[in-house]
């Protein structure tokens, strides 16, 4: 059996991990533009200089050799044809697979700004050569802008702070991290960068940027019609699944990504499909346990990915920490919403009909286990006769003698 895997981040690695675990003599051919492993979640560490690239490895030092891997580094796949199960690569040769495995990722989006387009000190955060880009232009950059408000974004400030610059971050939206967090804790951060001498535009845009003679930016034109000077412009307003090279094939994609089931198959045979490049769920967990469940299938080993909930980040900015699972926000006023907050320790928790859509913590994370247990054992919150944050592993379960905690149903309708 040969098994080609396109792509190395997060589920393209630990798929080979996972295909060498149940099939000891089958072919692994990993192919990346990638000539380096190194976790994009934590980039912008490097950025800062608080990580050197061997830091942000997240395999073992011996990884190609222990798991037998044959990885062709520097290498992107160009067209794929069914059919004839091939790959057609960036150097013109052509990689046969029994299985593909699809963990592409995503890139930078682009917005349509006028001046963008020749600017030659904006730069999208993505790839390591982005963050080396970043890093040697941020050296001189007196005025560094960024543009977006996401997990990137702040990161991208966060990594610029390092670097002892005070930046203005720019946002449509009305908060920073508005797909994490409420008003509130997003205002917790904000303030804290703020202290720090970053400034912050919400429910801004930039319209239109400025360039000088060397088609280099000096200032940019915000859509209150406000001018901010800027020579530095880091954009990280979305991002784009990697499917391109899939256009004419068989496989099917819709506007977000690549289209996936619960066992991360395509509707095409034996090519299957994990991580960012599904453009759904762009976090490092899912990533990883998308690639395990699609390796195992691979392998012939029936998995589906059911044992995770559809949205959860955890942050540590500033000294901060805070964990989002699922809604941020009630979706309406059925909804029921939870709230504890003594002013430095937030909890907030958004359930309806006994089940849990989302919560926020906070400062003290240390509900967040009683949390994950709550949701991934799909409890009925409304049978919960006690305030929900005092809610404790006693009340729900018991110990086997082996130690590990499990719940009993039957009896939901006795706790106090």
């Amino acid at each position: 059996m040969k098994y080609v895997i396109l792509g190395s981040s997060a589920a393209g690695l630990n798929a080979a991990r996972e295909l060498r675990k149940y099939d000891q003599e089958g072919e692994i051919v990993l192919i990346s533009k990638d000539i380096y492993v190194y976790s994009r979640c934590i980039l912008h560490h490097y950025l800062g200089g608080t990580r050197n690239l061997a830091q942000l490895n997240f395999v073992e030092s011996d990884f190609e050799q222990r798991y037998r891997i044959n990885w062709k580094k520097g290498l992107a796949g160009e067209k794929l044809d069914c059919g004839n199960k091939q790959l057609l690569l960036s150097d013109g040769t052509r990689e046969g697979y029994d299985k593909l495995l699809i963990a592409t990722g995503s890139h930078n989006f682009m917005p349509p700004i006028p001046g963008l387009d020749k600017a030659n000190n904006a730069y999208g955060l993505r790839d390591f050569e982005d963050v080396e880009q970043i890093k040697a232009a941020a050296a001189k950059a007196k005025n560094p802008i960024v543009l977006g408000a996401g997990l990137v974004g702040v990161d991208t400030l966060s990594g610029l702070m390092h670097m002892g610059k005070k930046c203005v971050l720019v946002e449509m939206a009305d908060r920073l991290l508005s797909k994490q967090l409420d008003k509130r804790a997003a205002g917790a951060y904000e303030k804290a960068f703020e202290r720090e001498g970053n400034k912050f535009y919400f429910s801004t845009g930039v319209k239109e940027l400025y360039l000088d003679s060397e088609d280099r930016i000096k200032k940019v034109a915000l859509s209150t019609g406000e001018e901010l000077p800027c020579d530095l412009l880091v954009i990280s307003a979305g991002v784009r699944a990697n499917v391109e090279f899939l256009k004419g094939s068989e496989v099917e994609t819709d506007r977000f990504g690549l289209l996936i089931d619960e066992t991360g198959r395509t509707n095409a045979a034996d090519v299957f499909g994990a991580g960012d490049v599904t453009g759904r769920t762009p976090i490092w967990s899912a990533a990883v346990k998308e690639g395990l469940t699609a390796a195992a299938n691979m392998a012939g080993v029936p998995r589906k990915m059911t044992d995770y909930f559809a949205f959860k980040s955890t942050m540590n900015f500033m000294g901060i920490a805070t964990m989002s699972l699922g809604n941020c926000e009630a979706p309406d006023d059925t909804y029921q919403i939870e709230i504890e907050d003594d002013g430095t320790n937030y909890k907030k928790v958004i359930h309806k009909d006994g089940q849990i859509y989302g919560a926020i913590l906070q400062g003290d994370l240390s509900y967040a286990g009683i949390m994950t247990q709550l949701i991934a054992n799909k409890i009925d919150a409304s049978k919960v006769k006690k305030p929900l944050f005092k809610v404790d592993y006693s009340d729900f379960f018991h110990i086997k003698n082996n130690f590990e905690f499990y719940y009993d149903k039957s009896e939901e309708d006795t706790y106090e």
